[in-house]
C-alpha cells in the first residue's frame, strides 16, 4: 500500500515528474513588457490556468491515482474539492478507468460542478460553512471502501504539484534568468510545498512566498507563530480555491522550512490582478489563482528591481464572475 503521509522530496517530486511526462501539459511563462516598465520590476506569470481541468491540480492528481494498486484502481477513489482537486481526479480517474466519488460544496462555482460531473465523476455536496468535509469524506470512504485522495495532504499529490516548481527553473534558466521572488497561491499548502522544494534544489537563491486572501491567511498566520493556526471563521471570499481551514499537517512543515513568509490580499485587489492579467497576458485567472500576481502588482513585498515570478494556480472563473470582474 502506498504511504499518503509520508514527507515529499525532491526526488519524489523527480519521479512524479517522470510519472507526468508527456501527459501534462508544460505550461507558458509569460512576461509582459509594458506591466514590467510599470511595475519597475521583471515579471513572469507561470499560467497553470492552461493545465488540463484548468488548474495546477491535474499533476497531483493524476500522480498520485496513476501509483495506486490494482485492486485501489478497482475499488474507486473519493475526494473532497471546492473544485480544482475535484476536476483533477475526476480527469485523471477518467483516463485510467477508476471510478470517482467527489464530495464538493454546495456553493462552488457551476462551472467546476459541471466539469467534474462531465469528466464522469459521482458529485455529492455539501454546507462548507457548517459541516466538516474531513468527517463526512472518511465517512463516505470508509463506508463504501474508496481510497481516499485528499487534496493537499498526500505526498504523491505534493510532488505532482512540485514539478510547477521544476518548470519554472528550467523556462527562467533557458533565458538565463533566476528569479530573486517567487509568489505562489496557498490554500492547503500543497502546490506551494512541492513547488518550494523544487525551488530550493534548483533555484536557492530564490526567496518563495505564500499569498493567501483576507481573513484566509492562515499560512501567513503560522509561519510567524511557528505552528498551524486556524482561520477564525466566519468570514467569506470571493477565493473559492483557497479557503481551506487550516494549513495540513504534511505540507506546513515543509512550508515552514522553505518559504520565507506570508503574504495577504483582499478580494478587491483580487478583482485588480485579473484585470491586469487579461489586460497583460490574455490569461483567465480564477480569484484564488490570482492572489499571488495581486500580491505583487499591491506592493506586499518589495520587488523594485527584481525579477519576480508569480503562479496563476487556476482559471476555473464563473463566467458571470468573470464579466462583472473585467467590467470593474
Amino acid at each position: 500500500m502506498l504511504e499518503f503521509d509520508k514527507a515529499p522530496t525532491y526526488q519524489s517530486i523527480l519521479e512524479a515528474a517522470q510519472t507526468l511526462e508527456g501527459i501534462v501539459r508544460k505550461t507558458p511563462l509569460l512576461e509582459s513588457h509594458a506591466l514590467n516598465t510599470e511595475i519597475g520590476a521583471r515579471l513572469f506569470l507561470k499560467c497553470e490556468t492552461m493545465q488540463h481541468t484548468g488548474s495546477f491540480k491535474f499533476r497531483g492528481a493524476y500522480n498520485t491515482l496513476r501509483r495506486l494498486s490494482s485492486a485501489q484502481q478497482k475499488g474507486g477513489v473519493f475526494a473532497y474539492s471546492s473544485g480544482n482537486h475535484a476536476q483533477g481526479i475526476a480527469l485523471s480517474a477518467q483516463m485510467l478507468g477508476i471510478q470517482a466519488t467527489i464530495l464538493m460544496p454546495e456553493d462552488t462555482p457551476q462551472i467546476k460542478m459541471d466539469n467534474t460531473r462531465g469528466y464522469g465523476a459521482e458529485v455529492i455536496t455539501y454546507d462548507r460553512y457548517s459541516e466538516s468535509r474531513e468527517e463526512i469524506g472518511s465517512k463516505i470512504a470508509d463506508e463504501n471502501g474508496l481510497t481516499l485522495v485528499k487534496p493537499y495532504d498526500n505526498h504523491f499529490v505534493i510532488s505532482g504539484q512540485g514539478t510547477t516548481g521544476i518548470e519554472i527553473a528550467e523556462q527562467l534558466a533557458e533565458q538565463d534568468v533566476t528569479a530573486d521572488i517567487c509568489v505562489c497561491p496557498a490554500g492547503g499548502g500543497g502546490l506551494i510545498a512541492g513547488t518550494s522544494l523544487a525551488l530550493k534544489e534548483l533555484s536557492p537563491s530564490t526567496k518563495v512566498y505564500s499569498a493567501e486572501p483576507e481573513y484566509f491567511d492562515d499560512t501567513k498566520v503560522s509561519l510567524e507563530c511557528g505552528t498551524r493556526v486556524a482561520n477564525t471563521g466566519g468570514k467569506k471570499s470571493i477565493c473559492d480555491a483557497i479557503v481551506t481551514p487550516m494549513p495540513g499537517e504534511i505540507t506546513f512543515p515543509v512550508n515552514k522550512e522553505t518559504l520565507s513568509g506570508g503574504l495577504m490580499v483582499t478580494d478587491d485587489e483580487v478583482r485588480s490582478a485579473i484585470r491586469e492579467a487579461f489586460h497583460h497576458f490574455k490569461c483567465v485567472i480564477e480569484p484564488g489563482g490570482a492572489v499571488a500576481f495581486a500580491a505583487l502588482l499591491t506592493g506586499k513585498i518589495d520587488i523594485s528591481g527584481k525579477t519576480v515570478v508569480a503562479v496563476a494556480s487556476g482559471g476555473n472563473i464563473d463566467p458571470d464572475l468573470y464579466r462583472e470582474i473585467l467590467a470593474g
